[in-house]
């Protein structure tokens, strides 16, 4: 070894030493252990038989153990009472398949677990003076239960010892994991509780813990000993004796008008753009992670934590603290937005060589390309724009490392991929930018081992590529992560490297996800790719273009494509990692089919036929939008159009320049313009990626500005973003109007007719106050093609998004005879209902009631955000149920149709605007007429009123405890996620759905079997329905409120007995449990 400086001695020693420290308590820290919370849920509380509230998190307890005095049971000697004691309210759908009941079943005490009869006791047996006890207990391995003092009944065919002693009355269930479910602890005895009677479940926190003193010490160490070691490096790089580069680029803060634009269309798309589907769902994870101690995946999974792909979504949480509004939330996004593109232009496009960086249509093709990813797919809160970034900035790190022959910058970018492997499943494209340096790395470290050796060398970077794990396992253990990623995958969804083109099968949809935006975005990068390595491949290198960089570009981006194929879940989304190398891979297609690089006009002619062609096809779908962001957008469900097909326009064109291809080849004219400059109108013509790239990029920002002039002053993204800065902060709870009270708006009949023969007073041929089928339960949403993605999903789940809209019948009869049941809280006995159902043959029917009142002064007030609405069900077309309106005269003077939101044959909420009706009208009327003989076709109608109205905001307020589903999150941030601690949840008092597709599509991410919210909420309370309506878009489904109503309305939430335990790394309490 050659000999060195004594500083370059000491360095290498030190190299040596901290790297290797860095890296051993880099690679100890999981197993190191951690301070658990432990929580037990006891029963009785307060000395008393009251039910308690403790839905758990996990759904299931660590271990169970019940003791109950069999004099308990004498409590359900009277009638109505049934249940001795339930982990499951008995009045929930599902209790007796998930939960445990020990109930009374005619005469006999029955402990029964899922569906699973355990052991059982004649009711007279258990009340003798024999029986001591009920004992049970529930393991993951097995159930127990047990009559202390009984005995079984002797086996009546045992002939052979008929004097065998008889064995204790005890039953057992196993080779399946029997523990129940856990929503509270119920019983429908009252009094003081018994001595004896005891109820003990160990509560799941295995993800509620916090470094130990002494993990806290080695994480502090190993990351002080990483930031050694990398000085350390440095030192050893130096030794070459060059002068230190500098790290920005020349003139990095200047802005060209490029700049300017590329800056002022993202600034402009933050507050009018369309934001991601998963915003609402990871901003409800970030602001509930502080008060439960983790990063939980809140919809799925059973509150297991996000790691070790949760350090990002933390850093949101902190940002949460300030505000939780769409502006606030996504302005990291707008910067790293911001970043990429400076990155780009100061550092990628310079180093792929001077064609690249003095070429005008490279630097606007880059920027076309960057924008048409970034817009449709990284305007949100989900990891894919740091992603986008990470990857810019660890290719940069490894060109830094090459270009200067010097191992920090390598350290740096390892850091760099490793942060960005573990912002999200996506990561795993930046695995790319270090295995195409691997060469010219090789390289490197060869010429400096001569000197220091291996070790001095690689000690450092190995604690570079550790230093993660010390935020991954900061304050969770080894088997823990194991078995949440584990769990994760076999509760799905979980797709096979060999399922891909499920993600591309997505993009060639007419929906959201193969929308115009995400359909070019991807092929454009694809066809830039594919004329890359063409040109790469016949010339050896793109002319003009720096070789290895060029290479490395193309390489990563090979290689993100690939590693693309590992993520578990296949949605078009993800393509938004792709957003800084597409414009990188751009630059070098835009320089590839210039005039320089690619002389013949006839091969120029094909590009831009392809061009064309990709996008033509990236118009032959709808120009759609996730959930509120599709508001008013031209096109939204249609395929473009202006008095011709955009796609059919383009297709022609993509014709015309194949046509001039051929003519160029077969008349011998392909000959390479000669040299000197061209007309500024021939450069620009002679770039057509970029100027398809911008023009999609134009599109998209007019559609959704667009959108949000011709929706005002109706709610759109874009308005309720600008008015955040007005300190109007949420979002649509101020637009929703809710109608609490639908009894208050119920108008009186005119003329002293009765209310329950007003309906029908007139005329009412066909129809009857039970005209009504008994179940008018909605239709099933079809599918778009591509929504699923869950192994768990059902096409008969109840997503209760009309819940309480389902109709049924009552034994009491209402106001006007009719028995059946009515939606929204309506009073029977002042609402009558008349239906032209009947059972067997139609007949044609029609109705005109009464006339209602007006209220007296409804002309002189303010009609703005007032509405005419009649409850309804059936199946009917526009027109067949109208209002009339008369003066004092009783003439009629007019009509209106009603606008119908809502699902057939369900009940819903007709709805007219009140300015619609003239100022002069004092009484209106309802007629229906239902001249279609086919058993589907029905109508039934109630009374008109004018509701009383509220916004969402004044009734939900910001302190409730409100179930936000996971699409409407970060359209309603004023809203109090219900929060989660301790392995027990909060028990929510509303819940917040998307439009009817949306909720029904999307509720079976939430459901039981994915572990989800819905799994609990179903248990423990009931939906309600609660009418709404979306101001000045009245005939827009928005989305429905629901109030959630306890099925145990005395129930107090449960007080729990906490700990604390050390655990160490390798430590489990028990395998989690799959539904």
């Amino acid at each position: 070894m050659v000999e060195q400086p004594r500083n370059h001695r000491t360095a290498r020693l030190i190299a040596i030493i901290a790297g290797l420290l860095g890296t051993v308590l880099a690679v100890a820290t999981p197993l190191l252990p951690v301070n658990q919370t432990t929580a037990q849920l006891n029963w009785p509380q307060n000395g008393v038989l009251q039910s308690v509230d403790a839905p758990l998190i996990g759904y299931v307890a660590t271990d169970l153990d019940i003791t109950i005095p069999c004099s308990a049971a004498a409590g359900l000697d009277r009638p109505g009472r049934t249940v001795l004691l339930s982990t499951v309210p008995k009045q929930a759908p599902k209790a007796v398949d998930r939960g445990l009941l020990i109930e009374r079943v005619n005469n006999d005490l029955l402990v029964i677990v899922r569906n699973t009869p355990v052991v059982s006791a004649p009711l007279d047996q258990v009340l003798s003076p024999q029986c001591q006890e009920l004992r049970f207990t529930a393991h993951a391995d097995k159930v127990t239960g047990e009559f202390v003092g009984l005995q079984a009944e002797p086996d009546v065919n045992d002939q052979e010892n008929p004097a065998q002693p008889r064995e204790p009355l005890r039953g057992e269930r196993g080779g399946y994991d029997f523990r129940p479910q856990i929503v509270g602890v119920f019983t429908d005895l009252s009094g003081r509780a018994p001595p004896g009677l005891e109820f003990s479940a160990t509560i799941d926190t295995r993800y509620s813990s916090s470094p130990t003193v002494l993990k806290l010490l080695a994480m502090i160490l190993g990351v002080a000993m990483t930031i050694v070691s990398l000085g350390a490096l440095h030192v050893l790089d130096s030794a070459d004796g060059r002068r230190h580069k500098r790290f920005l680029p020349p003139r990095w803060w200047s802005m060209s008008p490029l700049d300017g634009l590329v800056t002022a269309v993202l600034v402009w798309w933050h507050f009018v753009g369309a934001n991601t589907a998963d915003d609402g769902y990871i901003l409800t994870m970030a602001r509930v992670s502080e008060n439960a101690g983790y990063m939980a995946n809140y919809y799925r999974w059973f509150g297991t934590p996000e790691a070790p792909f949760g350090w990002y979504y933390d850093l949101l949480a902190l940002w949460a603290h300030v505000s939780t509004t769409s502006v606030w939330m996504r302005l990291p996004t707008l910067l790293m937005a911001l970043a990429c593109w400076w990155v780009i232009s100061r550092e990628v496009i310079p180093r792929l060589g001077s064609s690249v960086k003095h070429s005008r249509a490279a630097a606007w093709t880059a920027a076309g390309l960057f924008l048409a990813f970034w817009l449709p797919l990284n305007n949100g809160l989900r990891p894919e724009p740091i992603i986008a970034l990470g990857i810019l900035l660890t290719w940069c790190s490894v060109e830094r490392g090459v270009a200067t022959s010097r191992l920090l910058p390598v350290a740096v970018a390892i850091i760099i991929g490793a942060l960005t492997l573990f912002s999200g499943p996506t990561g795993i494209a930046a695995i790319g930018a270090l295995l195409v340096a691997i060469g010219p790395l090789k390289t490197i470290v060869a010429a400096h081992t001569s000197r220091f050796g291996y070790l001095a060398l690689l000690a450092p970077i190995a604690a570079a590529g550790t230093v993660t794990i010390f935020l991954i396992f900061r304050d969770q253990t080894l088997v823990g992560e194991l078995q949440a990623s584990s769990f994760k995958s076999a509760v799905g969804p979980s797709l096979a490297w060999f399922d891909e083109h499920v993600r591309y099968s997505r993009l060639f949809t007419t929906s959201p996800d193969g929308s115009v935006a995400r359909r070019f975005a991807v092929l454009a990068v694809l066809l830039s790719l594919a004329v890359a390595v063409a040109m790469t491949l016949r010339k050896g290198r793109i002319p003009g273009t720096a070789a290895g960089p060029g290479l490395r570009i193309i390489g990563i981006t090979v290689i993100a494509f690939l590693a693309m194929m590992f993520t578990p879940t296949k949605w078009t989304h993800h393509f938004g990692v792709f957003a800084g190398l597409a414009g990188s891979i751009g630059a070098l297609a835009a320089v590839a089919i210039s005039a320089a690089a690619m002389r013949s006009p006839r091969n120029r002619s094909v590009s831009t036929a392809a061009v064309l062609f990709v996008t033509a096809l990236s118009f032959a779908t709808v120009n759609g939008w996730w959930y509120v962001s599709n508001f008013g957008v031209p096109w939204s469900n249609a395929f473009p159009e202006w008095k011709f097909g955009f796609m059919t326009v383009l297709l022609g064109l993509s014709a015309v320049a194949l046509l001039v291809a051929a003519w160029l080849h077969f008349s011998g004219r392909d000959k390479p313009p000669p040299p000197g400059t061209q007309p500024l109108w021939k450069r620009i013509a002679q770039s057509p990626l970029a100027i398809a790239t911008w023009a999609l990029v134009m599109f998209e920002v007019v559609s959704l500005t667009v959108a949000m002039v011709g929706q005002y002053p109706a709610w759109t993204v874009g308005r309720s973003n600008l008015q955040a800065l007005t300190g109007k902060t949420c979002g649509m709870a101020e637009d929703v109007l809710v109608e609490q009270d639908v009894n208050a708006g119920l108008l009186s009949p005119a003329r002293n007719v009765p209310v329950g023969e007003a309906l029908g007073d007139v005329t009412a041929e066909g129809f009857s106050p039970n005209g009504i089928p008994s179940d008018v339960s909605p239709d099933p949403v079809s599918e778009e093609p591509g929504a699923g993605n869950f192994a768990d999903s059902d096409s008969g789940v109840v997503t209760g998004s009309e819940a309480g809209t389902e109709g049924g019948t009552t034994s009491a009869a209402g106001v006007n005879g009719s028995r059946a049941r009515l939606p929204y809280g309506l009073d029977p006995a002042r609402t009558p209902v008349m239906g032209s159902w009947r059972s067997g043959t139609q007949q044609p029917a029609f109705l005109r009631s009464a006339w209602y009142q007006l209220p007296a002064s409804w002309s002189e007030q303010d009609r703005s955000d007032s509405l005419l609405v009649v409850a309804a069900a059936g199946r009917f077309d526009p027109g067949e149920v109208v209002v009339q309106w008369a003066g004092p005269d009783g003439e009629p003077s007019g009509n209106l149709s009603f606008g119908d939101v809502g699902a057939a044959p369900a009940w819903r909420n007709l709805r007219a605007p009140l300015s619609s009706i003239p100022s002069d009208a004092t009484q209106i009327r309802l007629v229906a007429t239902d001249d279609d003989l086919s058993p589907d076709h029905w109508i039934a109608v109630t009374p008109p009123r004018i509701p009383e109205l509220r916004t969402l905001q004044d009734v939900v307020g910001s302190t409730d405890p409100v179930l936000l589903d996971w699409l409407v999150g970060l359209a309603f941030p004023c809203q109090r996620p219900f929060n989660h601690r301790n392995g027990v949840v909060e028990v929510p008092k509303w819940r917040i759905l998307p439009d009817r597709f949306g909720a029904e599509a999307n509720s079976p991410v939430m459901d039981y079997l994915g572990g989800g919210p819905l799994g609990i909420t179903e248990l423990l309370l009931r939906a309600v329905t609660v009418p709404t309506y979306l101001k000045d878009d009245w005939f827009r489904d928005w989305g429905a409120l629901q109030q959630l109503v306890p099925f145990y309305p005395d129930a107090e939430p449960a007080r729990l007995d906490l700990g604390t335990a050390e655990r160490s790394g390798l430590w489990s309490p028990a395998p989690l449990r799959l539904s």
